[in-house]
């Protein structure tokens, strides 16, 4: 799809702040409040803008570790692979999961409350996958950045 420069000025403002009214969102993107709303319900509809939700400080809520797992699988079937992508990312403390190209097959990034929680997740469950041959972890010591919006209007050229 083409989208123009209103469609991706609504997106940048939505990645900003996704619970200001659609009056505020109106104004900032230059545009009235009926067809604004029009095109936020054609962008969801379209699985352009596929949620909405809060960004929390984990950090504060005891969950100390951040962990970027790489895994090398056994076969890259498709049948295999689209078990492990279902089974992994159907795991809540699975934050992430990236098909990559190098030394690894997939790299996730993975949430635990202590090292016994991660251990817990490791042992108990992706190591029970049957295809999955490695797995390489690496504990992340501090984020400075994470999640942060995409720039869109960039990105598509505008």
């Amino acid at each position: 799809m083409d989208y123009d420069d209103l469609d991706l000025k609504i997106i940048d403002q939505l990645q900003e702040d996704a619970r200001q009214t659609n009056l505020a969102l109106a104004e900032k993107v230059g545009l009235s409040p009926t067809p604004c709303a029009r095109r936020v319900r054609n962008l969801e509809d379209q699985g352009v803008i596929k949620g909405y939700r809060a960004v929390v400080d984990l950090h504060k809520l005891g969950v100390d570790l951040t962990i970027f797992v790489g895994v090398k699988v056994e076969r890259h079937q498709d049948d295999e692979a689209a078990s492990f992508v279902d089974a992994v990312t159907g795991w809540p403390e699975v934050l992430s999961c990236h098909l990559v190209s190098g030394d690894i097959d997939f790299l996730l990034e993975v949430v635990a409350a202590n090292m016994e929680d991660y251990e817990r997740f490791v042992l108990q469950r992706l190591l029970k996958i049957r295809s999955v041959k490695d797995v390489r972890s690496n504990f992340a010591m501090r984020t400075y950045k994470s999640g942060g919006p995409a720039p869109v209007r960039r990105l598509c050229g505008k």
